[in-house]
């Protein structure tokens, strides 16, 4: 594995995306406004073991962030392959895991901080977070937006278009958010439902930030570590399997 090869994709994503201040404005006023529509809006028709649905929806809210920037990271492949950059690096010696690695883990850290954004608004609802909650919380975050991102990179591994990845990533996206658990309880749901979310990779990642945030979770935490990691190793195979098939 070559980690000067893995280093400079990741720095290459990360400078380029930190150039885009719309996409920066766009991560913070996104939670703020599902936070104030959704939260205040539905504060009245929800109680679930004592805290507020802008409680129990602020985990969610953090996997929204996450999702919607892992997606949209993996977009530069595209662009990449568009601009011969992707060509480069295929023909260049270094294995195809590493250019997977590499393009996963730069996604993943601008998920992570996009993601990690949604925190600073915890006080302005009235969430305390301990600090021992909080430490979990962050790596937790960045395994979550690794996951997002390896799924997001098997999409675009396989689009040869802008507007093909727009389309496919938004037929992924919405359905994973609003069947994971973000916005209602897993319980009392019809049997189809039901057998949809827990196949969800999201649904365990949602549990899991609302376990450690609000001591709140469907499962147990091992369950939501299993299902994710082993969702995000399937994902990375596959992505490695479509770089090796481009020669």
């Amino acid at each position: 594995m070559d980690f000067d090869a893995i280093y400079m994709i990741w720095l290459r994503d990360l400078t380029r995306h930190f150039r885009d201040r719309v996409r920066l404005l766009s991560s913070v006023v996104r939670p703020i406004l599902w936070l104030l529509i959704m939260g205040m809006g539905l504060r009245g028709s929800f109680s679930m073991h004592g805290i507020s649905y802008a409680h129990f929806i602020f985990p969610g809210i953090i996997a929204m962030n996450l999702i919607f920037a892992a997606m949209q990271s993996t977009i530069s492949i595209i662009w990449d392959r568009e601009f011969g950059f992707l060509k480069e690096i295929l023909v260049a010696p270094i294995s195809r895991t590493s250019i997977v690695l590499g393009k996963t883990l730069s996604g993943s850290t601008i998920a992570f901080i996009e993601g990690s954004f949604v925190l600073a608004f915890a006080p302005f609802i009235k969430i305390n977070i301990p600090w021992f909650s909080l430490l979990m919380l962050l790596p937790l975050t960045f395994f979550i937006a690794f996951v997002c991102t390896a799924l997001g990179i098997v999409i675009a591994a396989r689009m040869t278009s802008f507007e093909g990845f727009g389309v496919i990533s938004n037929f992924v996206i919405m359905p994973m958010f609003f069947l994971s658990g973000a916005l209602f309880p897993l319980e009392n749901l019809p049997a189809w439902i039901n057998v949809i979310m827990r196949i969800n990779p999201l649904t365990y990642g949602v549990d899991l930030l609302r376990g450690v945030a609000l001591g709140v979770h469907s499962f147990s935490i091992f369950l939501d570590l299993f299902y994710l990691f082993i969702f995000a190793f399937i994902m990375l195979s596959i992505a490695v399997f479509e770089f090796n098939k481009r020669e």
